[in-house]
């Protein structure tokens, strides 16, 4: 065993009195129970009844209220899977658990197994099998429970409370973060956060601006991933001083950030806007984009996508290399070469026999051979190439406020029909809030309007500096952003062709391989 950084351990020695040390806090931040002091009362326990300490379950951010056996550290423990130990020893009930059946499943299930518990506020062990100390046990998990029941009450309450005000609480959503003024105090205001309001913008522009249909939000995810960004759930832990767990993103966390009317800067409960006294939502922050915005990416996103599926593997050159002879694009093999069996693209179109490959040659060509000649090709034509950014106008905001007011007129609509305006006072608001809102609504559209719209704005990032920085699946979405193409021909016979690999561009591609290529199979890479 070795130790943590705080609470020290002595080696498991079979004495019948090594303990486990068990910790546990809903929050780090409570200093009533601090993981310091639940260590001394632990440490101090063990010494009087002559135990010794072979290991700690610490969870930290755990409710009382959960089952033992699936926290991350005790649950392994007490199904066996670090090992043997004589005991649980925690500096009180509450600690063990906050519920009164969970307290007691783990006590009866501890002592079946041979095990005793300790715990600081208790004389010796406890003996469930004596009625006066399982009624002490039962009571203070029931009293640890009525407390957590307790808490939890007021803090809905709270909330409640603080949505009917049209006020923060809570964390922020991603790209947000809360001023407190003064420190430590309420929460002030909600402003953007510079670095992950940066992210979200990047992957949203890198969603509509895709023309090819293979940026979707599971390539985000992906892409953010292998670029070491935080997920929104370490984001969060970052943003209040913790450690992050390694989290990876996931394409519904994405898909849930475009979405979110949190990322419009408003005030949200189980996904929809807060609606304020005049029956508008609540506003917060500025948002990372408008609702046109959203309403594009919403549209985007419940289409299916089009055209081959972006490659999961890391190579090059997937849906890039094709065969010069049939069309098809090639497959990842191996072949033999002077250094051995090494990673090959070939065609295997007239082994699976597809339509009109009866006389290919099938060539076939190393990984690495045709990884750069790829990269030197791409590079002479296009690399001193600046990029320019497609960047969104979102013109006078007429549009907008005029999809503001019809989503907030329907949403009064929606909750008319489910009857939270059916008494005389709540209807007669229910109408003087309609007829205002349809005012507003004929004032903006008599609005002139300067429609919205993507302009292209130049970076000052060439197409070789973006090469040299990008990783290999960059690269390969560069290639494919160009829609180059790579033939590759027979280096013998009838069909052989002088330099036996080809770099068309995407006029090029569509006159010599028309739409053959596109009804051509994908291929595993």
């Amino acid at each position: 065993m070795t130790s943590t950084n705080d609470a020290p351990v002595t080696p498991y020695d079979g004495c019948g009195r090594c303990l486990l040390g068990v910790r546990r806090l809903s929050r780090v931040q409570a200093a009533t129970s601090s993981p310091a002091r639940q260590r001394d009362l632990i440490l101090d326990a063990a010494a009087r009844e002559g135990g010794h300490i072979i290991g700690w379950a610490d969870d930290w951010e755990v409710s009382g209220a959960s089952d033992p056996f699936t926290r991350p550290k005790l649950g392994p423990w007490l199904k066996g899977r670090h090992g043997p130990y004589d005991g649980l020893a925690a500096s009180a009930v509450d600690r063990i658990g906050r519920d009164v059946y969970e307290g007691l499943r783990l006590a009866r299930e501890n002592a079946s197994a041979g095990r005793t518990l300790l715990t600081a506020d208790h004389a010796g062990y406890w003996d469930l099998n004596d009625p006066q100390q399982e009624q002490e046990f039962t009571l203070k998990l029931f009293m640890a429970q009525g407390e957590h029941r307790s808490i939890r009450t007021r803090n809905r309450q709270e909330a409640e409370r603080a949505r009917r005000e049209g006020e923060v609480a809570g964390r922020p959503a991603y790209g947000f973060m809360h001023v407190r003024l003064p420190f430590g105090g309420k929460v002030s205001h909600t402003e953007n956060e510079p670095d992950s309001a940066v992210v979200a913008r990047g992957f949203v522009r890198r969603l509509l601006t895709d023309e090819t249909g293979r940026v979707t939000v599971d390539s985000e995810a992906a892409r953010l991933t292998r670029a070491g960004v935080l997920s929104p759930a370490d984001w969060s832990r970052v943003m209040y001083g913790k450690e992050p767990t390694g989290g990876h993103w996931n394409g519904n966390i994405i898909k849930r950030i475009c979405l979110s009317d949190a990322s419009l800067g408003y005030l949200t409960h189980k996904g929809k806007a807060v609606l304020g006294r005049d029956g508008h939502p609540v506003r917060i922050a500025p948002g990372l984009w408008d609702r046109q915005t959203q309403a594009a990416l919403r549209e985007k996103l419940t289409k299916a996508p089009k055209g081959p599926r972006a490659p999961k593997s890391e190579l090059l050159l997937p849906n890039v290399a094709v065969c010069g002879c049939c069309t098809v694009r090639l497959y990842r093999t191996s072949t033999s070469h002077k250094s051995g069996i090494i990673p090959a693209w070939a065609c295997k179109a007239r082994t699976d026999g597809l339509l009109g490959s009866e006389k290919c040659p099938q060539p076939s060509a190393p990984i690495a051979e045709m990884d750069e000649f790829a990269e030197r090709r791409f590079l002479t034509e296009f690399g001193p190439a600046e990029f320019t950014e497609r960047v969104w106008e979102p013109g006078n905001g007429v549009a907008q406020r005029i999809a503001d007011l019809e989503a907030d007129r329907e949403r009064l609509r929606a909750d008319r029909a489910a009857g939270l305006y059916d008494d005389q006072d709540d209807a007669e608001w229910y109408r003087r809030e309609y007829a205002r809102m349809g005012a507003e609504l004929r004032e903006a559209k008599a609005t002139p309007e300067k429609p919205a719209g993507w302009y292209s704005v130049p970076t000052g990032r060439t197409v070789a500096s973006e090469w040299e920085k990008a990783d290999i699946v960059g690269r390969r979405e560069l290639l494919e952003e160009f829609a180059v193409k790579i033939l590759l021909f027979p280096a013998r016979g009838p069909l052989k062709r002088e330099p036996r690999m080809q770099f068309i561009t995407a006029d090029e591609a569509a006159e010599r391989l028309g739409d053959v290529l596109e009804e051509a199979p994908a291929n595993a890479a």
